[in-house]
């Protein structure tokens, strides 16, 4: 009987249509690579950022066992337990960090293509120097999110590369042959990466497909700007949203006495801040999680939060990504605590922060910015 695709959900808690959470992608994925899920010993199959858990359940239901998986954000790991539980199928299926463990003596690697070309080209080093010889990756996308780059990165790491037929505006790539010990040493060699910004005393260490990678973004350089005339008075503070963890680290050292948490729901992005803030020397000052938003954090606990929210889901551009955050924030904040935040200036967020957070004040504006600052009432 063919997998229920149907039967997944992008939250393990809601169901109702609307809310599948598989598509033309996976499926091609799959079909490409079944002959080698049905000869993959328990143990052999991994697969890599399956958005909410297609892959994975639909090799599980297939007869595959021993899984490892491992998605960037935590809420499609939850998707993905969520998804298994239902399905019965929670034994067959763990879920592990990006690391050397995740791809050791695996035969097979299935991968949904990240957009990121350095996401990609850590995912694909990896694999190349830690997994099996005869390692076959089955990596796939849309098509209109596929670029030749990604034939070049893959080739850096694999001598062989295969290209599938288009179905329904998706396709496959599919990589053998890891080119051994030379990319091994250079996939040890290029993740993660670091760069030394002088002119903010700022050493910035980044994973592959963070935003920014190792640089500061125009927007992050314009919130500092103003933090450093007038950063709130505040014992701690959090770096909601924090990436690679540069305003985190940077409040840190500004404030000798501040205890930040940096809170982000990748498990790249926090890995990165972990590393940035002990590049400054401000790791005792500095926890960071993996969460969604600030789920972590109790209501009315901080007077002061920072962020540059994304704006982006995957290719769309979505204001529903700083909503929620907005809220998760006047949720934590304390009476009178404010959130400060910077905002490509035609998102046009203040009404929403008005009524959201409260009272919002701009702190400073320029050709292609926003910096705000949101006060919680007393």
């Amino acid at each position: 009987m063919p997998f229920d695709f149907g039967a997944l959900r992008r939250s393990p808690d809601v169901e109702g249509p609307g809310l599948e959470a598989s598509d033309a992608a996976d499926r091609l994925i799959l079909d490409e690579a079944a002959a080698l899920i049905d000869a993959a010993a328990p143990g052999e199959l991994v697969v890599v950022d399956d958005t909410y858990g297609a892959l994975a359940l639909a090799a599980a239901d297939a007869g595959a066992r021993g899984i490892r998986a491992h998605q960037d954000l935590v809420t499609g790991e939850r998707a993905l337990a969520g998804n298994a539980a239902r399905l019965g199928l929670a034994d067959a299926v763990a879920s592990v960090p990006l690391a050397p463990e995740l791809f050791a003596g695996a035969r097979l690697v299935l991968l949904r293509l990240p957009r990121s070309l350095d996401r990609l080209d850590e995912v694909a080093g990896l694999v190349a120097a830690h997994a099996h010889t005869e390692v076959v990756v089955v990596g796939g996308g849309r098509i209109k999110h596929m670029s030749h780059a990604m034939n070049e990165v893959l080739g850096r790491r694999f001598a062989r590369l295969d290209v599938s037929h288009a179905r329904q505006k998706s396709r496959v790539l599919i990589a053998r042959e890891p080119r051994g010990a030379a990319s091994a040493t250079a996939a040890d060699a290029d993740w993660p990466r670091r760069a030394h910004h002088g002119e903010l005393s700022l050493t910035v260490v980044a994973h592959g497909g963070v935003f920014a990678g190792t640089g500061v973004d125009i927007g992050t350089r314009f919130l500092l700007a103003q933090l450093a005339d007038a950063v709130p008075d505040a014992a701690t503070a959090v770096d909601l949203a924090c990436g690679s963890g540069v305003v985190a680290s940077w409040l840190a050292r500004a404030r000798p006495g501040v205890r930040v948490t940096a809170t982000d729901r990748s498990a790249a992005a926090a890995a990165s801040a972990r590393l940035t803030a002990e590049a400054n020397g401000v790791a005792d000052r500095v926890h960071v999680t993996r969460a969604d938003g600030l789920e972590e954090l109790a209501d009315a606990s901080e007077r002061l939060i920072v962020l540059n929210p994304p704006f982006h889901s995957d290719a769309a551009i979505s204001t529903g990504i700083a909503a929620h955050l907005f809220a998760d924030a006047a949720r934590v904040l304390a009476p009178g605590g404010e959130l400060w935040c910077v905002w490509n200036s035609h998102l046009r967020y203040r009404p929403l922060l008005e009524r959201v957070v409260g009272s919002t004040r701009q702190i400073a504006r320029n050709a292609k910015f926003t910096v705000t600052a949101s006060r919680r009432a007393a």
